[in-house]
Parts: structure tokens; sequence; C-alpha cells
């Protein structure tokens, strides 16, 4: 509980900053200057709309189902929400300390397509209909190759734990850590800890395994080129077509912590979670250095840097992809996912069961 009460207020800050970041790497990335006039540098952009989307009048179509039309944005961003409730955020601060963590993060973050369904179909909206089926087809069909990815780990790590996830790739790891995890060279890196301990190069296949994940990442936040339930030019808004004021910025609350929410899950699936990237060289403890000692404030302070650094980096990737990729048709976007995308995460899943087999 206490996590969780923690993290709203982190959201909605967050969600404020990743606005105004948008914005300006859109701005970048089209030759703009972006917000220029709210505050220094088009600070206080986002607070203003912030502000302004409060005071609009809640408006309920007059055909809608009006108590689903309410429940829905809450059901949308519940499911996001508890999702971080699971999340180890450095070696003292684990979170939920639930042995399926896993199972149950991509169980309940499931449940957002409920509440787009229940939004579109409450609007009585043809648009929204149409964006709710769009939605709900794209993120039932990426759930798969994602599932797939997130399986790879589990079998590399034989675990379901993120927080024994984490721990297998930092310093603290009790268990002799080798080169691309391949005992024969005899390379161990157990000392130097680093990068050098993250998934990625324990087992360099999971770097594919994490290029799917990130795709299959944006169709489940509905991000372009994926956000086909929002093309103005087709669907005018998708499943919240009907939805304005608070309940449009609760969706969209969702969305954004759906993106914070799976960068921060790549990050500790692949990218060493709250360990430092940097490597104990010789004398130069830069692992140790960049860690803190165990069980201290210094070493919580340390992790939750590290995390929120890589998942923030991610959240900036996700930003530019969307300004730089045209959006897909839902043909395209159906292909991408049945005849690329799963069946290559299906293939990493064996692969990575014969390495397990083979090199550990």
């Amino acid at each position: 509980m206490s996590t969780l009460l923690f993290i709203l207020p982190f959201l909605l800050l967050y969600t404020i900053m990743a606005i105004y970041a948008e914005r300006k790497i859109s701005a970048f990335i089209q030759d703009r200057l972006g917000p220029m006039e709210a505050g220094p540098y088009g600070l206080l952009q986002s607070v203003a709309d912030l502000v302004k989307l409060i005071q609009k009048e809640d408006i309920i179509p007059a055909g809608a189902d009006k108590f689903l039309f309410r429940v829905a944005p809450i059901v949308i961003f519940t499911a996001v929400f508890v999702g971080f409730s699971v999340l180890p955020l450095s070696p003292a601060w684990t979170g939920a300390p639930i042995s399926s963590a896993v199972f149950f993060l991509l169980a309940i973050t499931s449940l957002d397509v409920l509440g787009i369904l229940v939004a579109g179909w409450s609007s009585n909206n043809k648009y929204s209909v149409l964006g709710t089926m769009r939605s709900a087809a794209q993120i039932i069909s990426y759930e798969v190759p994602l599932g797939l990815s997130v399986l790879s780990v589990c079998m590399v790590c034989e675990t379901l734990d993120l927080q024994a996830i984490s721990y297998q790739q930092s310093a603290l790891n009790a268990e002799h850590q080798y080169l691309f995890g391949i005992r024969a060279w005899g390379i161990d890196v157990t000392a130097i800890g680093g990068f050098l301990a993250w998934n990625v190069v324990r087992m360099p296949l999971l770097f594919l395994a994490w290029v799917i994940f990130f795709i299959a990442s944006l169709a489940e936040s509905n991000r372009a080129p994926f956000d086909l339930p929002e093309a103005e030019s087709e669907l005018v808004a998708g499943f919240q077509t009907e939805y304005s004021g608070f309940r449009w910025a609760v969706i969209m609350l969702g969305e954004y912590g759906m993106m914070l929410l799976v960068s921060i899950l790549g990050s500790v699936l692949f990218f060493g979670s709250w360990s430092t990237p940097l490597p104990n060289i010789a004398s130069m403890r830069l692992a140790e250095w960049t860690s803190g000692t165990p069980g201290t404030v210094a070493s919580t302070l340390w992790g939750i840097f590290w995390l929120l650094g890589k998942a923030l980096l991610f959240v900036a990737i996700q930003m530019w992809v969307r300004w730089t990729y045209p959006r897909l048709r839902v043909d395209q976007l159906m292909n991408l996912s049945w005849k690329y995308l799963t069946p290559i995460a299906l293939a990493l899943v064996i692969l990575c069961g014969f390495w397990k087999v083979l090199c550990i």
C-alpha cells in the first residue's frame, strides 16, 4: 500500500513532465520550438492544460450507459496503476513480495482491454465502437509476442520473481556469472558486474527478445505507429471519442502510465533492473561506488536512480518512434504481430531452452 501511495503522485508528476517532453521532442524532430509561452521555456504548459481539463464540463451522451461510461476510465487506469505494485525499485524496495510477479503483472495489465471495451460500447457511438474493436484486437494480438518474449527471460532466469531476476543481474548475485552465460569459456565476470551481468549480455539472443518486447509494448500502450484507435482521419478519437474533461485526462494518464510501466518492466527483465551499468575495472570499483552498501539508504537511492533512468530513456525512445514512423494500416498491424513477431518470439523461446540446457 505504501508503494502505491508513493506511485500515485509520482505518476501524476511524471505524466505532466512526459507530456511536456513529448511536445519538445516532437518540436525538435519537426524543427519547431514547441511550448514557449506558459512559464520559462513553456514548462507550465502541461500544468495549464491539466487545470483546463479539470475545469471542463463533464459531458455524458444522452444515449450512453451512464454507469459504465463513468466506470470505464477508472478500470483502464486501475489496471495500469496496480501493475506498479510488484515492481522492485531497489535491493531494499522490493514492491509486493509475490513469487509469480511476472504472471501477476501481465495478468492485471491485460484487464485494461476490458475498460476499453466498456468505454467504447457504453458511449453509444459507432465511431467509439469501431475504435474499441480495433483496439481490443490490437492489444490481444500483441500480448502474444510480448508474453513469449517475457517467457524467454523467465526461462533463462528460472524464476517469475522480478526481484530475483533483478538480483541475478547485479553484483549482489551469489552465483558465478560467466561472459555471455557460457560456463565452458571460463571467463568469470562475477567480480566485474555492471552491464556484463545484464540479461541481454548473459544471453545475447535476449536483445532480439527485447526488440520484440519493445514493439509489442508500443502496441499495448496504443502508441504510434500502433495508435489506430486514435487515428483522427479515420475514427475521430477511437474508443474515447465521447470523453472529455477529467475522464479523458484519466484515460490519458493510464496511457502514459502504461508507457512507464512497460519501460520499467523492460529494464527489469533485460537491462539490469536497479543495478548499475558501470563495471569494476581493476582498482576502479565503479560498480561498488555507484551501487552503495546493500541495506543502506544510499543503495536504495542508487537503485531508484538507475532503474528510473533506464525506464525514462525507453520512454524517450517511444516518443522518438512516435514522431518518426507513420501509422500502420490495420492489416499491416495484424500481419506484423501474427506473421512475424509471434513466430520469431516462439523461436526465441525454443532457442533459450536449448541454450539453457547446452551452455549452462
